[in-house]
């Protein structure tokens, strides 16, 4: 049976789980399918009625024919070291927890006014027509707090998707955040990597 739980937490007050460090997802997309479980997962976790993916594969094509070749990344919100969505935002509805990195939208804060939309370079934040606000991917903070993972890792039947510490993703085999298709990642620093076929690294 897979494990489920948060390996790099410890107990903290109140029973909640406390991070040691930046946690941050580490996608191995060398192994994705495109079955897109893991947006199903993310959308039913955060309500099945949203018109918001919180979480979307994207499929990349390169080369001429008929050298051709495509790949499948899963992203979400990267929880950057500098976010443009927090930056930005008129009504402070994003925060960064110092605890663990996570970047946190308040929607009880958010006035639609889309500015964090047109500027993240990775398209995270969603507007959803019907609530007239936006959302993004929580890291599913509620889940880690107890110690358990996110919606998206739970469901991937290849097992593409992972969280852990960033300093312990960072040092993988193949991991990097350079993929092409992708922002240069010295604009807002994200804590997420990739482990991506040769052909997609932006090397």
């Amino acid at each position: 049976m897979r494990n489920t739980r948060c390996w790099w937490k410890y107990d903290g007050p109140e029973g909640k789980q406390v991070p040691r460090g930046q946690i941050a997802f580490f996608v191995d997309a060398t192994k994705c399918i495109n079955c897109k479980t893991c947006e199903i997962a993310c959308t039913e976790s955060n309500g099945s009625g949203s018109s918001r993916r919180m979480r979307k594969v994207r499929t990349f094509e390169r080369g001429d024919f008929p050298h051709v070749v495509a790949y499948n990344i899963s992203m979400s919100c990267n929880h950057c070291e500098l976010p443009a969505c927090l930056e930005h935002c008129p009504t402070g509805a994003y925060t960064k927890r110092a605890s663990d990195g996570i970047v946190v939208h308040d929607p009880e804060k958010c006035i639609g006014c889309r500015y964090c939309t047109w500027l993240c370079p990775y398209g995270a934040p969603e507007f959803d027509e019907d609530e007239r606000k936006v959302g993004k991917c929580n890291l599913c903070v509620d889940e880690i707090e107890t110690g358990e993972m996110p919606a998206c890792v739970k469901s991937c039947p290849m097992r593409v998707i992972e969280v852990g510490l960033l300093e312990e993703i960072d040092g993988r085999h193949g991991a990097t955040i350079s993929v092409k298709g992708l922002p240069p990642p010295e604009v807002t620093r994200p804590a997420c990597r990739y482990r991506v076929r040769i052909e997609a690294r932006d090397v």
